[in-house]
């Protein structure tokens, strides 16, 4: 006979246990023990399913051979138990799952009632050691999770924990060192900080404490970095001691060294002291001259318009097969585009499109649109953007701005427009530069109504306002009289710190001439003077010329004696 199917669902709190995966429970009650009324009834009931009225085995016991004893019938109908007699025999039927509980051997009354179930535990195999006599496992110990070799093996059945080894706390070690070195930490990080202001005074105040410090050398970096702040600064007399005092601290200098020296140098105008160190860097085997050198020495001989020197340099890179770059050339093509001399530059953008070293790009299509773009070529420079592309030079950002400045000048608006459409087509960013070229061809001619609409739309986009921005906007709102327009920009420029430099007084001394103000526009000069922004010859002209349409020769002869460089003397005896 087959075992049968229990498809009855399974009292709360029961157990589930699987034939095919775990072994039968243990046998839960000896032979000869006695069973409750309960149990007594469950096992009727579960004789009573399998059939037949007698009493039979699990699957899993059904090949023992019956009891000798008789087999019990089935209780009668009417010998059921009332239900005042429930606390002994319940009416409640269970439904165990077939082999949960076998029968025990015993036979009789009390030998064929299966005990109730237990509660079902649930342990991972080998989790627990084998339990006592009956099957029930050994109590649950608390698993713990150590990492593979971090503590030594516990004894069997022992509670206490093992020493932990040793680990050496790396983390505490390097706190206790920064804290050792926490002060020279942020002393050189000030000393960074300096130089990223750019401040140079108290740059060389944090390194000289640092130089006190006997934790501290400085390096060729530090000196470099330095080195370029003080040229950039103006203080090329100061560049050239820090550089002694770095040979004399057993610094070795490199080429690298002597060309931020030498650009300390021509940056403030010192041209002559600038050669000198070029001809002691030729005498210094380990520091000989490279093109960067020269490109430095060249830029400054472009700015001064000293163009005998830029041959002399040449050929002196040719002697000692220094080929130029492109940024040599660029240089030397900018400075000749700005003084005029279009045949030189001419033959110098030849020699690039000739050479395989130092091919033209974007820098020198910018250079040469720029120069016709400011002259008011336009066809030569439309010419001139054609053959660049020609050449495989693609423009960017700078190199339409440059052309919408030179529509705007032109007061080509249709062009200018089509251009910034361009820029929009081709997803190029409309910058601060953008909006400015047109700000300023609106305030040169005039029209205050679009300058100010496009003043909106810049700060609609989000796009930050710089120094040319206020420059232009004071420009045309003098130009179309709206002068207190001009006293709101002023304004506005304050709030949004905004840098006043010398273009920005200019563009206030000018409008306040326009409105016939002197005395505003002496009080700017003062405060101008006050913030230590150097006044230049665009300045004076403004002022001269107020002061002449008045016919107040004594106030131009106070800026001659002030100035007499920027205010010549022809311009006191007109």
């Amino acid at each position: 006979m087959g075992s049968p199917a229990y498809t009855a669902s399974l009292s709360p709190g029961s157990a589930l246990f699987s034939n095919s995966r775990m072994p039968p429970p243990p046998r839960l009650l000896r032979p000869g023990l006695g069973m409750s009324g309960r149990a007594e009834a469950v096992v009727s009931l579960a004789a009573g399913r399998y059939g037949g009225g007698g009493r039979l085995s699990p699957p899993q016991e059904k090949r023992r051979p019956p009891p000798t004893q008789e087999r019990r019938r089935p209780p009668p109908t009417q010998e059921r138990r009332r239900p005042s007699e429930s606390s002994q025999l319940p009416e409640r039927k269970r439904h165990w799952k077939a082999g949960e509980f076998p029968v025990p051997s015993g036979g009789g009354r009390d030998g064929g009632r299966a005990a109730p179930p237990q509660e079902k535990r649930h342990w991972k195999a080998g989790e627990f050691p084998a339990g006592s006599a009956g099957g029930r496992p050994a109590p649950r110990q608390e698993k713990r999770h150590w990492k593979a070799g971090e503590f030594p093996a516990t004894s069997a059945g022992s509670d206490s924990k093992a020493a932990r080894t040793p680990i050496k706390n790396v983390k505490k070690r390097l706190d206790a060192r920064a804290d050792a070195k926490a002060w020279a930490c942020t002393v050189t990080e000030a000393l960074a900080d300096r130089i990223n202001s750019k401040n140079w005074k108290e740059a060389l105040q944090v390194f000289e404490m640092l130089k006190e410090q006997p934790f501290y050398h400085p390096k060729e970096g530090t000196y470099m970095k330095l080195i370029v702040l003080l040229g950039r600064s103006g203080q090329a007399a100061r560049a050239h001691q820090l550089f002694d005092e770095m040979r004399q601290q057993g610094c070795e200098p490199t080429p690298e060294l002597y060309t931020a020296l030498i650009g300390a140098y021509c940056r403030s105008g010192l041209l002559d002291e600038a050669l000198q160190l070029l001809t002691e860097m030729k005498t210094s085997p380990l520091c000989q001259p490279d093109v960067y050198t020269y490109s430095t020495i060249i830029k400054a001989c472009v700015d001064e318009t000293r163009f005998d020197l830029v041959d002399a340099m040449y050929k002196d890179m040719a002697e000692r097969l220094i080929s130029p770059n492109t940024v040599t050339q660029n240089i030397v093509l900018s400075g000749y585009g700005k003084a005029g001399r279009l045949d030189d530059m001419e033959r110098v953008l030849s020699d690039m499109l000739d050479s395989t070293t130092c091919k033209p790009d974007v820098w020198t299509m910018n250079i040469i649109l720029s120069l016709f773009g400011n002259m008011g070529q336009v066809e030569a420079m439309e010419k001139w953007y054609e053959k660049f592309r020609s050449y495989g030079i693609e423009p960017e950002t700078r190199t339409l701005n440059i052309l919408i400045g030179a529509y705007g000048k032109k007061r080509m608006y249709d062009k200018m427009s089509a251009v910034m459409e361009y820029m929009r087509k081709l997803a190029f960013p409309w910058t601060t530069a953008t909006y400015n070229n047109v700000i300023e061809a609106f305030a040169e001619a005039g029209d205050a109504k679009n300058m100010e609409h496009t003043f909106n739309q810049m700060r609609s986009e989000g796009m930050k306002p710089d120094t040319k921005t206020f420059c232009c906007l004071i420009n045309g709102f003098s130009k179309a009289g709206l002068f207190h327009k001009v006293v709101g920009m002023i304004k506005l420029a304050e709030r949004l710190d905004v840098p006043a430099n010398t273009s920005f007084h200019n563009a206030i001394l000018e409008a306040c001439a326009k409105a016939d103000d002197l005395v505003e526009m002496e009080r700017v000069f003062m405060h101008m003077k006050h913030k230590q922004c150097d006044p230049d010859a665009m300045t004076y002209s403004i002022l001269v010329e107020a002061y002449r349409k008045e016919g107040m020769t004594d106030k131009i002869y106070a800026l001659h004696q002030e100035n007499p460089t920027l205010v010549p003397t022809d311009l006191v005896m007109v």
